[in-house]
């Protein structure tokens, strides 16, 4: 875990963030030597792929309405 003081992570944070990104390490920012705020590396979102149980045949979806009554 790397710590940062509040004044360079200002002057040096688009760099720092990159860090984080390519190496995944954890940076702790601090203000007077006491943490103020944590930076990590955002994990990438699970697939949906699979999750979705369809209920229905894609036919059925895409049937036409012979009973509809409009009127």
């Amino acid at each position: 875990m790397k710590t940062v003081a509040i004044s360079e992570f200002k002057a040096r944070c688009l760099g720092l963030l990159e860090e984080v990104k390519a190496t995944g390490e954890e940076l702790v920012v601090t203000k007077r030597g006491a943490p103020i705020a944590r930076v990590v590396a955002v994990e990438p979102a699970p697939s949906l792929e699979g999750s979705v149980t369809a209920l229905v045949a894609d036919d059925e979806l895409i049937a036409p309405l012979t009973d509809w009554d409009a009127g």
